[in-house]
């Protein structure tokens, strides 16, 4: 039996500060979006990649306080592509540098992603994994607890 992993970063920023997250961020000024995602894993994880398909969106409200911005929750949106390693080693410990939130990345076998360890949007790629389909509500995760620093410790 092969076993299935996902590509995870261990976030050390953010709303998911703690847990596992998926590689990807802000795009970036006359960027487009597969140009953020390649560039996004190579900050992220040391890796290039090619990306074969749009799978699709899913978005998700997390609690998360932005004082200057009088929010309360992030809105999350999230497109996600299925992509081919191209070249690259994984990255333990990645350039650190301003906006930078991956304190390494590595392979993650599906059966240890939970709702405790991982930030929704690596749930929500687990279950396209099993079943490859999203979400298609926008879901709201009031009850969400961040984690600290020292989750992966």
């Amino acid at each position: 039996m092969i076993e299935e992993k996902l590509l995870v970063i261990h976030k050390g920023n953010g709303p998911y500060i703690g847990r596992y997250d998926l590689p990807g961020g802000t795009v970036e000024a006359n960027e487009s979006l597969v140009e953020a995602v390649k560039r996004e894993f190579i900050e992220e994880s040391g890796i290039n990649i090619d990306i074969k398909r749009n799978v699709g969106v899913c978005d998700f409200l997390i609690p998360y306080e932005l004082p200057k911005r009088g929010t309360t929750h992030i809105h999350h949106v999230a497109v996600i592509y299925l992509v081919q390693y191209i070249s690259g080693i994984l990255s333990k410990n990645p350039e650190k540098f301003e906006g930078q939130d991956s304190l390494g990345a590595f392979w993650l076998p599906i059966n240890e992603i939970n709702s405790s360890n991982s930030s929704p949007l690596v749930v929500e790629a687990k279950e396209w994994i099993k079943t490859e389909q999203l979400s298609l509500e926008s879901q709201r995760l009031d009850d969400w607890a961040v984690f600290g620093k020292n989750a992966f410790n």
